[in-house]
């Protein structure tokens, strides 16, 4: 799969104050075309700098961005958008069309209006708006130039849950038609939208690709098992297998963590069988990209 986005080397730094240099410290990017990537970090990881970086809206200290796309194909929407108070919703989309040379007719905009759920506004002055109709008008300005790369820092920040779910079910729409790259340090929402992940920490790089391979290598499985009757032969026999790393039981339940999700799925059916345990149900633990993070980035460096 072809890069849209590769940056080499990508430095920018910044005096913290404390004698160690923060910002974006040798970080090498790649972005795959037609996937959601998600950039996930604490505060402070480095994510904006890194967004405003490849978005030519700061210069590096050293390294190099490449853009597979044309620069007028390439949308930002900044954590927090801005408008001139006194432009109507429909002038603030017109009129981003019209800078990199798209469709800025009434008809274009109107449509743009409507994708994000602000058809009815067009004609409000968007100094009144709240920050999550703000948020919604950022978003018709970058679709209205139909890009082919759409950068989006922090775009659920400060926002409800319903807008947060809004906005993110238009990333997932336009994740279908563009790459989309967006920050956050709300790990569940990256989870929700992203095929391809980058963990940044300490303005360094700790993974870089697909969610499902991260979720893998550095989440435990885990399963969760509701039996009839005694559990403790089951619990005994399961604390003496090689993928199990942690059992614990009560309430005829047990709680199993392992080591190896295909040894763990095969391992649990035949230490069952064995122990002639009846079993009610068996039902793995979902992985969370939150545990992942912690995986990577806990302790220091």
């Amino acid at each position: 799969m072809t890069a849209v986005l590769r940056t080499s080397g990508l430095v920018r730094r910044y005096d913290s104050g404390t004698g160690e240099p923060t910002g974006v410290l040798g970080v090498d990017l790649e972005v795959p075309r037609g996937v959601v990537y998600g950039l996930v970090g604490p505060n402070g990881a480095g994510k904006t700098t890194l967004l405003s970086l490849v978005s030519a809206l700061r210069r590096p200290d050293a390294g190099t961005v490449e853009l597979s796309v044309d620069r007028r194909r390439v949308a930002v929407v900044t954590d927090v958008p801005e408008f001139e108070p006194w432009l109507t919703a429909a002038e603030v989309v017109a009129l981003a069309a019209h800078l990199v040379g798209a469709d800025d007719s009434p008809a274009a905009v109107a449509g743009a209006l409507d994708e994000v759920g602000l058809g009815d506004t067009g004609s409000r002055r968007v100094g009144g708006f709240s920050r999550g109709m703000s948020q919604r008008l950022a978003l018709a300005a970058a679709f209205a130039g139909d890009p082919e790369l759409l950068v989006m820092d922090e775009p659920s920040s400060a926002l409800d849950p319903a807008g947060r779910a809004a906005v993110l079910d238009l990333v997932l729409a336009w994740g279908r038609r563009a790459t989309v790259v967006l920050s956050s340090h709300v790990l569940s929402d990256v989870q929700r939208v992203a095929d391809v992940v980058g963990v940044i920490h300490r303005g360094t790089l700790r993974y870089q690709g697909p969610l499902a391979e991260l979720l893998a290598r550095h989440v435990r499985p885990q399963w969760t098992l509701h039996v009839r009757g005694s559990a403790e032969a089951l619990a005994a026999a399961l604390r003496t297998e090689p993928w199990v790393e942690q059992v614990e039981t009560g309430d005829g339940v047990v709680h199993v963590r392992g080591t190896d999700l295909e040894a763990g799925e095969a391992g649990l059916v035949r230490v069952a069988a064995a122990t002639r345990a009846r079993v009610v149900s068996l039902v793995p633990e979902e992985a969370d990209l939150e545990s992942a993070f912690l995986a990577l980035t806990w302790g220091p460096g």
